[in-house]
C-alpha cells in the first residue's frame, strides 16, 4: 500500500513550516566518514553529529527538534545498503534538516556503552526521538526507500510515541490510520524487547485482529508469523497452519501486496513456508508454487534495489532447499542465479551498495551449491571493498561447507588480522577462536595463543564489556568451558582465566562490566 495524500501533506507541512535548520554546535561535529573517496557523495548533505551524544540531545531539546539516531558499522552490509539507497536520497537529506541526525559507529569510543543505554544491538538500528528524548519509533531498515521515508515522516509528525500507541491499541483504544501504520512498520527486528517481551507473536496477532482490515492488518499478521517462526527454543508460539497458509497464499498471489511486504517475504521465505505447512503435503506444494512465483516477480522488479532483487533470487534457492536440503537444484535455477549475480556485479559501482550487493550475491551462490563461483566473486571483491575482512568470513564459511578445515581456519585468521575497530576486532577474534574450537579442537596451543591475543586487546579497550561485546564474550566463555569439558584442557583454560582476572581487576568495583568480566570463565560456569 502506498501512503498517498496524507503523507504528502505532512511532508509539505514539515518543509514549509519548520523553517531553516539550525547548525549543530561546532565543537563535537565532524563529517561522516565515507567508505571510500569515490563514495563521499552518498553522505554529503547530511549534517551528521558524531560528537557527545548527550550534547546532541541537549541541542535537540533546546531547538525543539526530533533526534534521529543511526547505530551502524563500516562493514555491515545492511548499513551500507541504507547509505546507498536511503541516506543519499534527496528526500532524506531534506528531512534531515528538520531533525538532529546522530551517527554512532559501533567501533567508536563508548559506542557499546551507548548501545546498552539505548538498547540497540543489531546493525543497523535507527531510532527517532522526540525533542525531550522520548523514543518515538524504531525505523525498519529493510523496507524500500519510499516506504522508509514515509514511515520517517509519520514518526516525525506523530502525536504520541509508538509505546503509547501500542498500549492504546492493546487496550482497545482509538488509533488514527497513521498510528496503525507506525505499528505495522515498526522495526520489530531491532526492538530488543523494548515494547514487547517474550509474547511478541501473540501481541502482533492481537494487533492484526484489532487493526482495520486491509494492508495494515495483513502486514501485522505476517509480522506475527515471522515472530512465531523465529521464536526462541522453549517458547510457545501457537500457529494455525491452515490460517497461516491462507494468509501467505493470499499475499503471495497479490502483486501489490507481495511487493508491499517484500522485506518480510524475501527475508524469511523458508521459515514462513515451514511454519504454515507440513513436509510433502498438498498445502506445502501449493504454498511453494505461490512463493516461487512471487519471488520470480520480485527478482525482476526494477523498482526494487539490486540487493532486494538478489534477496528475492536467494529466496528461490531457499525455497528449493526446504524439502531437499542437500540435493541438486534445477539447472534452470542455477543458470538464473549465475546470470543475475553477474548482472548485479557488473551494474553496481557505488562502494556502499557493493558491500550489500556482493554479500547477498555471494550467499545466493553459496546456498545454491555454487561455491567456486561464490569464492571467485568474494576474492575479487577483497581488492575493492572498504571492509574486505567481512568477505573473508564468507570465504571461511564456503571452505567449511566444502569440508576444507584448513582453508576455513586460514580465512578466519586473515579476517581477524585485517579487521579494524575495537568492537569489530573483538567480534572477528572471537569468530576466529570459535572456528578453531569447532574445526581444530585438538590444537590447544593455537587456541590458547589466539585467546590470549583476544584477551590482551580486550584489556586495552575502554567499555569493552557492554552490549554486542558482552554477548560475543559470553558466547565465547560458554564455548571455552564446553571445550574444557571434563578438564581436558584445564591448564590452558586456567592460564586464560588468570589473564582475564587481570583484566577484570582493573575495572572499577562498582562498574557492571566487572561482574560480566568475572563471570566469563569463572570456575562455577564449568
Amino acid at each position: 500500500m502506498k501512503i498517498q495524500s496524507a503523507s504528502a501533506a505532512i511532508i509539505a507541512t514539515l518543509i514549509c513550516a519548520a523553517g531553516p535548520a539550525s547548525a549543530l554546535p561546532a565543537a563535537g561535529q565532524k563529517p561522516a566518514a565515507a567508505a571510500t573517496t569515490a563514495t563521499t557523495a552518498a553522505v554529503e548533505g547530511i549534517n551528521w553529529y558524531e560528537g557527545d551524544v548527550d550534547a546532541a540531545f541537549a541541542f535537540a531539546k533546546a531547538n525543539n527538534k526530533p533526534l534521529f539516531l543511526y547505530w551502524g558499522a563500516t562493514w555491515c552490509p545492511p548499513c551500507n545498503q541504507v547509505k546507498a539507497t536511503i541516506f543519499n536520497r534527496q528526500g532524506f537529506i531534506e528531512r534531515s534538516r528538520f531533525f538532529v541526525p546522530v551517527h554512532i559507529d559501533g567501533d567508536s569510543a563508548g559506542a557499546q556503552k551507548l548501545g546498552e543505554r539505548f538498547k540497540v544491538r543489531g546493525y543497523p538500528t535507527m531510532i527517532l526521538f522526540k525533542p525531550d528524548g522520548t523514543e518515538i519509533t524504531r525505523l525498519p531498515g529493510e523496507v524500500d526507500a519510499e516506504r522508509y521515508l514515509q514511515t520517517l515522516t509519520l514518526g516525525i509528525s506523530a502525536n504520541r510515541p509508538v509505546r503509547q500507541i501500542l498500549q492504546a491499541a492493546l487496550a482497545g483504544g482509538k488509533l488514527s490510520p497513521d498510528e496503525w501504520r507506525l505499528l505495522a512498520y515498526y522495526s520489530w527486528d531491532t526492538d530488543e524487547q523494548q515494547l514487547v517481551g517474550k509474547d511478541l507473536p501473540a501481541t502482533l496477532k492481537r494487533l492484526a485482529a484489532a487493526s482495520p482490515a486491509g494492508d495494515i492488518a495483513n502486514r501485522l499478521a505476517l509480522s506475527a508469523l515471522v515472530a512465531a517462526a523465529n521464536a526462541k527454543p522453549g517458547t510457545v508460539a501457537t500457529v494455525d497452519k491452515a490460517a497461516a497458509a491462507a494468509q501467505l497464499n493470499k499475499t503471495l498471489a497479490d502483486v501489490r501486496s507481495s511487493r508491499e511486504n517484500m522485506d518480510i517475504l524475501t527475508n524469511y521465505p523458508a521459515e514462513l513456508v515451514q511454519l504454515a505447512s507440513d513436509p510433502k503435503s498438498a498445502a506445502r506444494t501449493k504454498l511453494l508454487a505461490a512463493a516461487n512465483l512471487a519471488m520470480q516477480r520480485l527478482s525482476v522488479d526494477a523498482s526494487l534495489s539490486k540487493t532486494d532483487r538478489l534477496s528475492a533470487l536467494a529466496a528461490q534457492v531457499s525455497l528449493a532447499r526446504i524439502d531437499n536440503p542437500d540435493g541438486a537444484l534445477p539447472p534452470a535455477l542455477l543458470k538464473e542465479v549465475k546470470q543475475k549475480v553477474a548482472q548485479a556485479d557488473s551494474a553496481t559501482t557505488d562502494a556502499f551498495e557493493r558491500q550489500s550487493v556482493i554479500n547477498t550475491a555471494a550467499h545466493a551462490l553459496s546456498d545454491a551449491g555454487l561455491l567456486g563461483d561464490s569464492d571467485n566473486l568474494l576474492k575479487a571483491e577483497l581488492k575493492r571493498s572498504h571492509a574486505p575482512y567481512y568477505f573473508m568470513l564468507s570465504l571461511a564459511s564456503n571452505a567449511k561447507k566444502r569440508g576444507d578445515k584448513g582453508a576455513a581456519i586460514s580465512w578466519y585468521e586473515q579476517a581477524y588480522q585485517a579487521a579494524q575497530g575495537p568492537a569489530t576486532r573483538l567480534q572477528w577474534g572471537v569468530t576466529y577462536l570459535s572456528g578453531l574450537l569447532e574445526l581444530a579442537p585438538q590444537d590447544e596451543a593455537r587456541i590458547e595463543k589466539v585467546a590470549h591475543g583476544v584477551f590482551q586487546e580486550l584489556g586495552g579497550t575502554q567499555n569493552a564489556f557492554y552490549e554486542r561485546n558482552r554477548s560475543v564474550l559470553e558466547r565465547l566463555g560458554q564455548k571455552l568451558t564446553a571445550w574444557n569439558n571434563g578438564g581436558s584442557h584445564q591448564a590452558a583454560v586456567g592460564r586464560l582465566r588468570a589473564q582475564l582476572d587481570g583484566v577484570c581487576s582493573k575495572l572499577p568495583t562498582a562498574d557492571a562490566q566487572r561482574a560480566t568480566c568475572q563471570g566469563l570463565l569463572s570456575p562455577t560456569q564449568a
